[in-house]
């Protein structure tokens, strides 16, 4: 699952002010949308740090870190001091005086991806303790179980599996991790291999990820034969997309690893573009299969996929004819969010924690409103979308 603990996940990018509407013309030359008149990344800011004191966000869980590392991309463009004190706020909550942690022990990948968070707070502040801190996580991978090909384990609890969710949880604070605080040597090299062997398990000839791998086929959702999961659920394939961007982001263009992290994304791409919904431009919950008729489009992987295709466009990774499939992915998305009564936005269609299951376990998951989940994965889209827009 994206998370340990179902229940509690469903309770949980240039430094410029606001980007003008650029005209139609112009944007057409680009080949890329435009931003919105609403800029919906401050919309959907604000409205959370309305609704939820940092004091009293939920605790040290991926969710959470995912949107609080969305909102620092939406500081970087805005400037807003109160948005990079909020996410300090909830951090100064794990971290003591003298660089400890809590929680003290990560046993699961999910606990460690809040810590790009210190990188971050590290690079803005400059702040001593959030260097160890992330030590703790880097150092916890000395010891940390993996399979015999060197794959991460998704938890220590979790024995002999993989799941696409962690390459996300793992992989983009190694890389991070590594420039900030110069590991680069170790840091690249295992966040790159952590990515190519998740793939070589998980990753299908249609482009997309299985969601899990056993390597002792003992799990009853393992294919005897593959070790693999049924299907391909469509946020773990959107957090392999968001990690595969991540690290290609950081990693030394003559890196060794890069070729093959580029073929995978280019593989996972064109995934993403042969199972988009026509009518909506969304994704389906389970990706490979929207001809069937109690499937239903998810928002937060949709928000992933459309950042992955724009970035890797932009960058020059894939195609960029591609760049009408994050259009499309865009406006669908921009239709499940609005302002609510109360004046706050609402993001809808979310699908809440999920763990490894069948595809009647996957279309039957319940439905969030502003799920962190979504709100981060809508974030980081929306940052996206309005610099290419105006690049």
């Amino acid at each position: 699952m994206d998370d340990l603990d179902a229940a509690a996940s469903a309770a949980y990018h240039r430094d410029v002010r606001h980007l003008p509407v650029v005209s139609c013309v112009c944007l057409a030359l680009a080949g890329c949308a435009p931003p919105t008149e609403v800029d919906w990344s401050v919309e959907v800011v604000e409205s959370t740090m309305t609704r939820h004191d940092a004091q009293n966000l939920p605790g040290w869980q991926y969710a959470l870190g995912l949107y609080l590392y969305a909102q620092y991309q939406v500081y970087r463009r805005t400037g807003d001091e109160r948005y990079l004190k909020y996410i300090q706020v909830w951090t100064d909550r794990f971290v003591a005086e003298d660089g400890d942690m809590y929680p003290e022990t990560f046993d699961s990948l999910d606990y460690m991806m809040p810590g790009r968070v210190l990188n971050v707070l590290h690079r803005e502040t400059g702040d001593e303790r959030y260097k160890i801190a992330a030590r703790t996580i880097r150092d916890r991978l000395d010891d940390y179980p993996r399979t015999s090909d060197g794959g991460l384990w998704h938890a220590v609890s979790y024995h002999h599996q993989l799941w696409a969710d962690g390459a996300f949880m793992i992989a983009p604070f190694l890389a991070e991790y590594g420039r900030e605080f110069n590991d680069e040597d170790y840091a690249y090299e295992e966040a790159g291999k952590q990515l190519v062997v998740y793939a070589s398990h998980l990753q299908q000839g249609n482009g997309l990820l299985k969601h899990a791998y056993d390597e002792s086929r003992q799990m009853v959702w393992a294919d005897p034969d593959t070790g693999l999961a049924p299907e391909s659920w469509c946020r773990a394939v959107g957090w392999f997309g968001l990690a595969t961007i991540d690290v290609l982001e950081v990693l030394p263009e003559d890196h060794a690893r890069r070729p093959e992290l580029l073929q995978i994304l280019g593989d996972l791409v064109a995934g993403y573009a042969e199972f988009q919904d026509p009518d909506s431009g969304l994704w389906f919950e389970v990706v490979d299969r929207g001809d069937m008729e109690n499937n239903w489009t998810e928002t937060s992987c949709s928000s992933m996929y459309t950042y992955t295709v724009s970035r890797a466009v932009e960058q020059g990774w894939v195609d960029a004819d591609y760049q009408d499939v994050a259009d499309r992915g865009y406006e669908g998305v921009l239709g499940r969010i609005s302002r609510g009564a109360d004046g706050l936005t609402r993001l809808t269609e979310i699908v809440v924690g999920t763990n490894v299951g069948d595809y009647r376990y996957y279309v039957d998951r319940a439905r969030a409103v502003n799920d962190f989940h979504g709100l981060g994965s809508f974030l980081l889209m929306n940052e996206q979308m309005r610099r290419a827009a105006g690049g």
